[in-house]
């Protein structure tokens, strides 16, 4: 029971911060939103920066394990083809799942406030992604996929309009169908552009539509 608790807890926490951000909300409004008193949260936390703290190390957690990072590195594809796939399957994820957009709302307004939600929001919003890349794009490169070139330079090539695409999806929802054309469009037409001659006839590069 304690422990579905803090997790109710950690989950109204993750939704009003993700709206009204850390300084606009207090304990008892938290404790009111789960039918609790006051008192009743500090049992299970004793106080809102330690509500705050759980919340960023699940959050973590949570992206690591479901959408990847340099940690956590996803399958290297096969061809040109699945890292299309593979790329559209990553962002379908990340623009619709529930906790990974209130997250990244939560990093946009409290990466001004809070020294680790701006070290996240960097990691998140840009250098992870590159991070996570690279390693992907070398290897593409030694099967003979990618072209030769600095992967790292690469991977950020990639992911900085895909990135800043995703972010749009958060600012305009009503975007979101047109915003991921555009990073398949996107995504399809680097693949032309920096793929072998070879690995591009295969791929069938822009042409057809990915399952996602």
């Amino acid at each position: 029971m304690a422990k579905d608790t803090k997790e109710k807890i950690l989950a109204n926490a993750l939704e009003i911060f993700s709206q009204k951000g850390y300084a606009g909300t207090n304990i008892r409004e938290l404790a009111a939103s789960l039918g609790l008193v006051k008192s009743s949260m500090y049992r299970h936390f004793e106080s809102k920066e330690a509500i705050w703290n759980s919340l960023l190390d699940e959050m973590i957690a949570y992206y690591d394990e479901n959408f990847g990072s340099s940690r956590h590195l996803p399958p290297v594809p096969d061809s040109l083809e699945e890292l299309v796939a593979m790329t559209m399957r990553m962002v379908d994820f990340t623009v619709h799942d529930e906790k990974i957009v209130m997250t990244r709302k939560l990093l946009s307004i409290e990466q001004f406030r809070d020294a680790r939600a701006r070290e996240l929001a960097s990691r998140h919003f840009l250098t992870g992604l590159t991070e996570m890349f690279t390693p992907v794009f070398a290897v593409l490169m030694d099967k003979g996929l990618l072209r030769r070139d600095e992967p790292g330079m690469l991977a950020f090539a990639y992911t900085a309009p895909i990135s800043a695409l995703i972010h749009l999806c958060d600012r305009e929802p009503e975007k979101t169908n047109e915003a991921m054309e555009q990073i398949e469009a996107f995504s399809r037409h680097f693949v032309k552009t920096y793929g072998t001659q070879a690995s591009c006839e295969e791929a069938g590069a822009g042409t057809g539509n990915t399952d996602r």
